[in-house]
């Protein structure tokens, strides 16, 4: 849940995944799984991302409460965390497919620029 919190509260700032992991001295792949929770985040590595994102480092790490009613049982838990956990694999694969459409925008581009030269050439 702190990963799920920490990549809204980046997204809210504007801040994009490699501009954190420039501030973070990492590559963007390395911080994509500290956000996805598959590394580890060190303590310094709490601050610099707090300070970056200008909230304390408990707004991030706070971890949300689960309200259950008393009917609910274990099945409903697990339910609920595996529907977010789907929505999370979701929302990362849609924003791969952004980053994969904007590069092929960039080399449509750099294409583009790349034939009109050798046009220019002939």
């Amino acid at each position: 849940m702190k990963q799920e919190k920490l990549r809204n509260l980046r997204k809210l700032k504007g801040i994009s995944q490699e501009k954190m992991a420039k501030i973070l001295s990492t590559d963007p792949s390395n911080y994509s799984r500290k956000e996805r929770g598959e590394v580890r985040i060190h303590e310094d590595e709490w601050k610099k991302i707090a300070e970056s994102l200008s909230v304390s480092i408990s707004d991030i790490k706070e971890e949300e409460e689960m309200v259950l009613s008393k009917n609910s049982t274990f099945k409903d838990t697990t339910q609920y965390q595996f529907q977010n956990f789907n929505y999370s694999i979701i929302e990362n694969l849609q924003d791969y497919i952004d980053f994969l459409k904007q590069k092929i925008r960039e080399l449509n581009e750099e294409n583009q620029i790349l034939k009109s030269q050798n046009d220019f050439s002939s």
